[in-house]
């Protein structure tokens, strides 16, 4: 509850103004099919990092957003990622978490997020739109290394605050349109989380649907973080649906 609390706050400090806003409050919800590929190390903070093979799994998202036309006050966008990969190692010699490992390990890597992000609108037309904002990523995961007879694990559940910014170009009469999402690290520069790709809007009388698919990259890169380093990454394809209404 204390860190929904310190994400609602710094998101607030985004200082940005909308310079078109909605003229009725719309809802999007959707969700992404994402098959990833996951690599990197990771470690106790101020240990040698440890390189682990992953293969490759199914990861989602789902999130849900609020934009109303009221001036000054931001725009609402709460997205849930999922993202957890088992790995392995053999020939191990390290120390994790105070235990000594050795031999064949297992790995699970848990960095699963939630985005709380602020926006405004900057343009919306037929053609062009642009959002830009501000996000804190709070995660909720962890790392754990496993032998045969003993775990330990490691929480990563600190924020992670981010700028954010959002763009779709049309093609209007077509229902195609390109898209790109960014999130980048502020207090941790080096994490982003992008998105780029195509999607197929279908109006309705009340509801209109977009089909999209893309290329997603989540990069875990920090020194000091909940005790841990890590350099992760996912990526790799997507397949979603967003209705609006």
């Amino acid at each position: 509850m204390k860190k929904t609390l310190l994400a609602s706050a710094v998101l607030g400090l985004c200082m940005a103004t909308s310079a078109q806003a909605a003229t009725v409050v719309g809802f999007t919800i959707g969700g992404d099919y994402w098959r990833a590929d996951t690599s990197g190390t990771f470690a106790d903070k101020g240990q040698p990092q440890q390189t682990f093979d992953y293969s490759s799994s199914a990861q989602g998202s789902y999130w849900i957003a609020v934009e109303h036309p009221l001036p000054f006050v931001p725009n609402i966008k709460i997205r849930e990622n999922s993202l957890d990969q088992k790995g392995s190692m053999s020939g191990a010699d390290f120390n994790f978490n105070g235990h000594d490992f050795k031999g064949n390990v297992t790995a699970y890597t848990d960095l699963s997020n939630t985005d709380f992000v602020l926006y405004y609108e900057i343009l919306d037309n037929d053609i062009v739109s642009l959002d830009l904002g501000a996000a804190y990523k709070l995660m909720n995961g962890s790392l754990r290394v496993q032998d045969p007879g003993h775990p330990e694990e490691k929480d990563v559940d600190s924020g992670i605050v981010m700028g954010y910014a959002s763009t779709h170009v049309g093609m209007p009469g077509l229902g195609l349109y390109g898209f790109a999402d960014l999130m980048q690290g502020v207090n941790e520069s080096s994490v982003h989380d992008y998105a780029i790709g195509l999607g197929w809007q279908f109006d309705g009388l009340a509801v209109d649907t977009r089909v999209r698919v893309g290329y997603r990259e989540f990069l875990f890169d920090v020194s000091n973080f909940s005790g841990v380093s890590a350099d992760t990454k996912f990526k790799g394809y997507f397949a979603g649906v967003e209705i609006n209404f």
